[in-house]
């Protein structure tokens, strides 16, 4: 504790950044790829959103869904057209009634001309009418000559009111629509018109008899309301009434309801945006966090840079896709470390099995330089015999298993009766037993059991299960090879009365280089068969396990009869 306490403490009593600390003093550092991926987030910001692909098409489509409504608001204005029509109406029965009261001046003369006088005198009948505020008549004889006019507007300009509220949203895109539209558009040239020629004009193009009404736009967009009335007496149509008429209250009422329409759009849109900033950052930023753990990963890997194991985020909370998208790439990476690790694991399994028979080739290589008698160099030899045997079975059980992933999903699987195959495994391999002594027993049903899988990789599961059990029995001993369908799944069965396995041994028996034979049979096997099988079965959807044998209701602890293996596969 002494070399503790003396080195690593400044004269402060805090630890300089170049000291050597050791003991409880150690605090470990943060993992090179967790920091990365910490400094990528904490870069990573609300503002930063907009850098984000993502981010800028929800944006987007929610601000063209919200602009195309307010376009069909603000186009679709049902209360301009309502306002709009009783305007009209109003405006025209002015007009009658107005050409009513030279009619009736007019009452009793057999002739009229209103250009003359003759018959009614128009400014004495104009001086007795009451013209509104913002509203202009005209009166035009049978030549469609003006004859008179009166009123508080010169019909082109919309009056006053300092009673209206701003509209500064209306009026600033007016301005703009306006400017652009200017440019595009191309008015005819009328020359300098009066509204004296534009009403004559339409008095020419209007039935004499009838009375019409038009509805048109004045300087700054103003409604302006045109209603045209014949003077009708007993010779005929004397003139023409021409009532010109602005509707500020009509445009009041529409530019306040475009304003707040515009205003909520405002609102909505500033909310918009920022729901669509708050649901993007719920799904980008997580996104953007499991792409930094694999980008941070893969950048390390290309500059051959040593670094921690890739921690994926952990998002499975979330009740969501990006939930299920962590779960999965989690699930993945772990996956592949654990087949990283069973890879390294088998290396050094395959090092230590090759080292063992190199080992004792070299004993013996080195013997055999300094022997001396024939019988000695004899033994040698067949030493040496025996360990390049052995080593030739070691790397072709190697080879094989290493191959084994890319052929179990490289080769296709077919439909094939499962017992043919089982049958003449057991015809063929029970003459082998048979010569040894053993008696080879077959119990498999009379119906066919198909099952899809590989034929040739499933039959090297039960060659190497009943040569395991021929090579574990003795003279006298039985071996059973059975199968029975149980429901979605067939079991496949080989016992025999051999010694048992080892309790130690049951969970063990499985992984790779294990091997529990007898000291005469050293070196014949590899200890790759079984751990070989396990690989196909499951593979294939199956389970396989293995269990000794013993007496009905005996005690667990008592010898064994013999060993079960156990093969299930789905149907």
């Amino acid at each position: 504790m002494a070399l503790v306490e003396g080195v690593g403490i400044g004269k402060s009593g805090s630890r300089k950044d170049a000291d050597v600390v050791l003991g409880d003093d150690w605090i470990a550092p943060d993992r090179t790829v967790e920091s990365e991926v910490r400094d990528s987030q904490e870069r990573r910001g609300l503002f930063s959103l907009n850098r984000s692909p993502l981010t800028r098409k929800i944006i987007t489509f929610n601000l063209v869904a919200l602009n195309f409504l307010v376009a069909g608001v603000l186009f679709l204005n049902s209360s301009r057209d309502t306002l709009a029509e009783q305007k009209a109406l109003a405006v025209r029965v002015e007009a009658e009634l107005i050409a009513d009261v030279f009619e009736a001046g007019a009452q009793g003369s057999t002739t009229v001309n209103l250009g003359t006088g003759e018959g009614i005198d128009v400014a004495e009948t104009l001086a007795e009418i009451d013209v509104p505020a913002g509203a202009r008549v005209f009166v035009f004889d049978a030549a469609r000559f003006l004859v008179g006019d009166i009123g508080g507007s010169d019909g082109m300009s919309p009056p006053l009111s300092s009673a209206e509220k701003p509209t500064v949203i209306s009026d600033f895109l007016l301005t703009v629509w306006t400017s652009v539209s200017s440019v595009f558009r191309s008015e005819p040239d009328f020359g300098p018109l009066t509204l004296e020629d534009i009403l004559r004009r339409q008095i020419e193009e209007t039935d004499p008899t009838q009375t019409r009404v038009d509805r048109s736009e004045g300087p700054g967009g103003a409604t302006i309301f045109t209603a045209l009335s014949p003077i009708e007496v007993e010779s005929g149509v004397a003139g023409t009434i021409a009532l010109v008429r602005f509707a500020p209250e009509i445009d009041a009422a529409v530019r306040m309801e475009r304003e707040n329409v515009l205003q909520m759009f405002v609102i909505a849109t500033l909310v918009s945006i920022g729901l669509s900033l708050v649901l993007a950052s719920t799904i980008s930023n997580p996104i953007s966090n499991l792409a930094d753990a694999a980008e941070v990963g893969r950048d390390r890997n290309r500059r051959n840079v040593a670094s921690g194991r890739i921690r994926i985020p952990d998002l499975t909370a979330r009740p969501d896709e990006i939930g299920r998208l962590s779960g999965a790439l989690r699930g993945m990476v772990a996956a592949l470390y654990d087949r990283i690790d069973a890879n390294e694991q088998f290396a050094a399994d395959v090092a230590h099995e090759i080292k063992n028979p190199l080992a004792s080739l070299r004993s013996a290589v080195g013997t055999l330089r300094v022997a001396r008698r024939p019988d000695q160099v004899d033994r040698l030899l067949d030493v040496i015999d025996h360990d390049v045997r052995r080593l030739d079975r070691l790397v072709s059980d190697i080879s094989n298993a290493s191959r084994l992933d890319s052929e179990l999903v490289k080769e296709e699987e077919t439909e094939f009766n499962l017992l043919d195959m089982l049958g003449n495994l057991a015809q063929f391999l029970g003459e082998d037993a048979k010569k040894r002594g053993i008696e080879f027993i077959t119990d498999l049903p009379d119906h066919p059991i198909r099952v899809h899988g590989l034929e040739a990789r499933l039959a090297q599961v039960f060659v190497n299960l009943i040569t395991n059990a021929i090579s574990f029995c003795e003279d006298g001993d039985a071996i059973r090879l059975w199968a029975r369908r149980r429901e979605n799944r067939v079991l496949i069965v080989v016992e025999d009365t051999g010694p048992g396995i080892p309790d130690e041994a049951l969970t063990k028996i499985f992984k790779r280089f294990y091997s529990q034979r007898p000291e005469d049979d050293f070196g014949n096997n590899s200890g790759l068969g079984l751990a070989i099988s396990k690989q196909i079965v499951e593979a294939h959807g199956g389970v396989i396990w293995a269990e000794n044998i013993r007496p009905t209701e005996a005690d667990a602890t008592s010898e064994p009869l013999g060993a079960r293996f156990v093969v299930g596969l789905p149907l």
